[in-house]
């Protein structure tokens, strides 16, 4: 498992590098509003996303190893068609932005959409070579489009995200067929097409909520940044949150994997040593990335990103205990929604949210993306303090459970030194 999840990391540890190019260069050559403009749609894209994730989502991965793949495929495919549709028109009819907005906004929620599905159903049958290869390709090449515009073509306006967008997740989309058309039939085939798409249908409504609503946890606070301030705030605020938020590709790598293995696994509980094993590393890693981060100076920050971007370094630091508890909340989501116990996770994320509405309501008119930062913060700690309290009570194990052991610091090593 630390193997894969290893390899998962490097997979991730790319992407991180290449989003944070992808930030630097918007935030550098379209300065802090554009920046800004680009985090709305960005976020307007993740909402859309997020409802299509009711007919699809994690539960392809859930259902893949035991059913036809095109029979998921045909209902996610159409359940997206309906919500990309819906969801533009919403956004039209609730703000105020260009018809032009309204059609990327349409059309590449669609490609998103398209190729999230198409990877899940990948990672499902444990192709994770091909998965690993098609998410460091979509953002290698949303980097490189926009650095040939920006610096070889002098077009430094907000549309060139949008034109780099549809580059970035189109050709890796076409790949994708050529690797399900690769995938054979799993020899016990559950159900029939309409069976499977009552089934899809049942379980994304359990599993999803919870990300519909974490979603609203974690970016709830642009909104109300770009109402009580402007977009120039948003574009600090969203850089501050990225950098800090990069770290959670440590516990991202992890909780994959324990997923897709729990999803497999015959006895959810028999990999519980190891999984506990993986998680206390976990979190040693996080806190460790999130010391480094905390040490740059704001030069660094002004240095990379312009003089803007020197105010997203208290962000940084107010975030920070909350980035390092979510490792925990993580590793735990992973297992609940591993085994199907998907209310627990639903209850976290009402819990984050009930903190964050008053949290920025109160804060932000105050403090400014400070404010934000500190809702955020508040929130990850109330969400992990409940489904920490769950996950002991289900597993019978105690907090002194994910304290790192002497051993498993000399086991990780020697990988690392293997894969060197």
């Amino acid at each position: 498992m630390i193997r894969r999840i290893l390899h998962n990391f490097a997979t991730r540890l790319a992407t991180a590098l290449l989003s944070f190019a992808v930030v630097w260069l918007t935030a550098h050559y379209l300065g802090a509003a554009g920046r800004g403009d680009v985090s709305l749609f960005v976020t307007d894209c993740a909402v859309l996303l997020l409802f299509i994730g009711l007919l699809g989502g994690s539960s392809l991965i859930f259902l893949a190893p035991t059913h036809n793949v095109w029979h998921l495929l045909a209902p996610a495919y159409g359940w997206t068609l309906v919500v990309c549709t819906a969801g533009t028109v919403t956004v039209g009819a609730l703000r105020a932005v260009p018809e032009t907005y309204l059609w990327h906004l349409w059309a590449l929620s669609l490609v998103q959409a398209f190729f999230s599905i198409n990877t899940s159903l990948l990672l499902g049958r444990k192709r994770e070579a091909s998965y690993n290869f098609l998410t460091v390709l979509q953002v290698a090449l949303l980097a490189g489009v926009l650095l040939v515009a920006f610096l070889g073509l002098a077009w430094r306006k907000v549309p060139v995200y949008y034109y780099a967008t549809y580059v970035a997740y189109g050709l890796p989309l076409l790949l994708t067929f050529r690797y399900l058309l690769q995938l054979p039939d799993p020899k016990n085939i559950r159900s029939g097409f309409g069976h499977t798409v009552r089934e899809l249908a049942r379980n994304s409504r359990s599993s999803h909520l919870s990300n519909i609503l974490a979603f609203v946890n974690y970016r709830l606070s642009y909104y109300f940044v770009a109402h009580y301030a402007d977009a120039r705030a948003v574009g600090v605020l969203s850089v501050g949150v990225a950098l800090a938020e990069a770290i959670w590709i440590i516990p991202r790598s992890t909780a994959l994997i324990q997923y897709v293995d729990l999803v497999h696994a015959t006895d959810k509980h028999a990999g519980l040593g190891s999984t506990l094993g993986v998680a206390r590393l976990t979190v040693l890693g996080t806190l460790a990335a999130v010391l480094v981060l905390c040490a740059l100076p704001p030069v660094v920050l002004t240095t990379v990103f312009g003089p803007e971007f020197g105010a997203a370094r208290p962000v940084i630091l107010v975030l920070a205990p909350g980035v390092i508890i979510m490792s925990i909340n993580m590793i735990c989501s992973s297992y609940f929604a591993g085994i199907g116990r998907y209310w627990v996770n639903n209850v976290c994320t009402v819990v984050g949210i009930l903190v964050t509405v008053p949290a920025c309501w109160l804060l932000i008119p105050r403090w400014g993306i400070i404010g934000a930062a500190c809702a955020t913060s508040l929130s990850y700690f109330a969400c992990t303090a409940y489904l920490l309290r769950q996950f002991l009570r289900a597993t019978g194990t105690s907090v002194s459970d994910f304290v790192p052991r002497p051993q498993e610091l000399t086991r990780l090593r020697e990988l690392l030194a293997k894969a060197n």
